[in-house]
């Protein structure tokens, strides 16, 4: 079985990357295609009638009759950790249930919360270092929240649950709005969101940004 994934492709959708992380985690066979979001590319007939929300990232398994189409980030990670569970496969959620449970909760909250960050602060200027100007009084608000709620999160510089999650993936692409700005972060979470940096999935998907 391979499968598809739909990223944007300037390749500098978070949630594309989170599934891109979960699939070459998983060691699962898939190839890369790309939707202009900038031109409207996704509300195209082409694409939209596939994928149910016509948002990016989409992914597809299977040909013909049999093939699923899956969008949203987080329901394609857990439909892949469902489907290709451990021992077998790298565990992308704890097995633990409550720190499971957490771990969806990072997800869905850094996906639905902090919107002035990631206006502000948006993922051009975490994979092109894009300037930007200081932040607003409001999203100084949101970047306090996210900073609060990560350090009670952040216990040491590795990961949020022991082994590594997809929502240490998450948090950090989060954290990095900030990091990679320059922005005041304590030294905990710069520490953190390096090292899940430098996991070789997260560099496979930086890979995509450099000449050539």
């Amino acid at each position: 079985m391979s499968f598809e994934l739909y990223a944007d492709s300037l390749f500098t959708s978070p949630y594309a990357l989170s599934v891109f992380v979960a699939l070459t985690e998983k060691g699962l066979p898939f190839s890369v295609k790309t939707v202009d979001l900038g031109s409207g590319e996704q509300r195209q007939a082409a694409f939209a009638d596939r994928a149910l929300t016509a948002r990016v990232p989409a992914l597809v398994e299977g040909e013909g009759h049999e093939q699923f189409v899956l969008t949203e980030s987080s329901a394609i990670t857990e439909y892949l950790d469902e489907s290709f569970p451990p021992p077998e496969y790298i565990a992308l959620y704890p097995q633990d249930r409550r720190q499971r449970a957490l771990a969806r909760q990072i997800q869905a909250w850094v996906r639905s919360d902090l919107v002035p960050v990631r206006v502000e602060r948006d993922t051009e200027t975490v994979f092109f270092k894009k300037p930007c100007a200081p932040l607003s009084e409001t999203a100084q608000t949101a970047a306090a929240k996210l900073v609060h709620v990560a350090e009670r999160l952040v216990q040491g510089p590795q990961h949020l649950f022991g082994d590594w999650s997809i929502a240490d993936t998450d948090l950090a692409i989060m954290l990095s709005r900030l990091v990679r700005n320059g922005d005041e972060v304590p030294v905990k979470l710069r520490e953190y969101v390096d090292f899940q940096w430098q996991r070789p999935s997260v560099q496979a998907w930086l890979a995509r940004h450099q000449p050539g």
